[in-house]
């Protein structure tokens, strides 16, 4: 009797401490509302379209026009060198003598012949010499005017044009054979570049092709003379596009009389490919999706935030151009207290 007893009284008081620690059903159902119910605070914007200018900027290495590795093309000996690195030069200077010995042998035979075939002339008017005998003669002739034209081309050595010699590399006296003996694997005696005129090979994405055209202008600044804008011209447009980075190659040129600029300075190229219009935002307003590249924004309707997906263009100062979007003109653009939102929330405008 008095186990049951026991048992049935400790039976009550575990019922009442359970009820006792038990909320009321509608309490707890109206916090999870209320919780659910929160209105996040946010300030927008309209999107307005801007007139932009249309506008690529790459860096570059400027080269020379035209760079010359001279050389004679057979072996000899030098006789003399007559500049040195860094000299400027005129077109049609003699820059190298080579040994003339066998020019002077080769010029002597060629005057010889020259007379032999003007005896055989006369005698081929008498019958006293055939007809083939005549046209050996000839052949002989003009074969040795080859090899003189060729002695007096190699055996002095001149100017192609306009430049700065940026190499020497042999010294009088020494003999000259034509084998790779440059950093650029060829053989030379000295090299020479044109600097009057530079050029400048910039690459750009394929959207830009139908926009570039020859004869645009371009800006170029350089590290050297940060203070300095120099322009330059479109001259020629690659036609292929490269399938690795779908970019194409454009190539500038500019005028560099007083050699100011130099082959292999950095540079920041600008070029301007006419006005454009455009919707530009501000860049906080644009969110990326985490782990991929996917770019999004809010936009306000009727109390309720709408997720938009987004593709971005250039970007200018603190805005962001967009692509390729579902946005248009005089949306209402969510550009505070959108960090944290979901497509679908409810969300209040608060002022400034």
């Amino acid at each position: 009797m008095k186990k049951v007893l026991i048992f049935a009284i400790t039976t009550l008081m575990a019922a009442g401490l359970f009820s006792c620690n038990e909320e009321p059903a509608g309490e707890n159902t109206q916090s999870t509302a209320d919780s659910s119910m929160v209105i996040r605070p946010v300030k927008v914007m309209a999107v307005e379209s801007n007139t932009i200018s249309r506008a690529a900027e790459v860096t570059a290495t400027m080269v020379a026009e035209e760079e010359t590795y001279l050389a004679p093309g057979i072996s000899g000996k030098i006789r003399s060198i007559k500049v040195d690195v860094n000299d400027r030069v005129r077109k049609g200077e003699v820059l190298v003598q080579m040994d003339r010995t066998q020019l002077a042998q080769t010029r002597v035979q060629y005057a010889n012949l020259k007379k032999d075939l003007a005896r055989m002339d006369t005698l081929l008017q008498y019958g006293s010499v055939t007809q083939q005998a005549y046209d050996q003669m000839e052949t002989q002739v003009r074969v040795t005017g080859v090899v003189l034209e060729n002695l007096e081309e190699n055996t002095t050595l001149r100017a192609p044009y306009n430049g700065v010699i940026t190499g020497k590399y042999f010294n009088d006296g020494e003999l000259f054979s034509p084998a790779p003996n440059t950093q650029a694997g060829k053989s030379a005696i000295v090299s020479i570049v044109k600097m009057d005129v530079l050029k400048v090979f910039i690459n750009l994405s394929e959207t830009y092709l139908p926009l570039v055209k020859k004869g645009q202008f371009a800006s170029l600044v350089t590290d050297v003379y940060p203070a300095d804008t120099f322009q330059a011209k479109v001259f020629r447009i690659h036609p292929t596009i490269n399938p690795g980075t779908r970019t194409f190659t454009v190539e500038l040129r500019l005028d560099n009389p007083e050699y100011k600029l130099r082959p292999g300075m950095f540079s920041t190229v600008s070029l301007v490919m006419g006005d454009r219009e455009a919707l530009l935002v501000p860049a906080i307003a644009v969110l990326k999706q985490a782990g991929t590249n996917n770019r999004y924004v809010f936009v306000y309707d009727n109390g309720i935030a709408r997720k938009v997906s987004v593709h971005i263009g250039e970007r200018l100062d603190d805005r962001l151009e967009l692509l390729k979007n579902g946005l248009k003109e005089g949306a209402k653009l969510i550009y505070a207290g959108h960090v944290n939102l979901m497509d679908g929330d409810e969300v209040k405008l608060v002022n400034e």
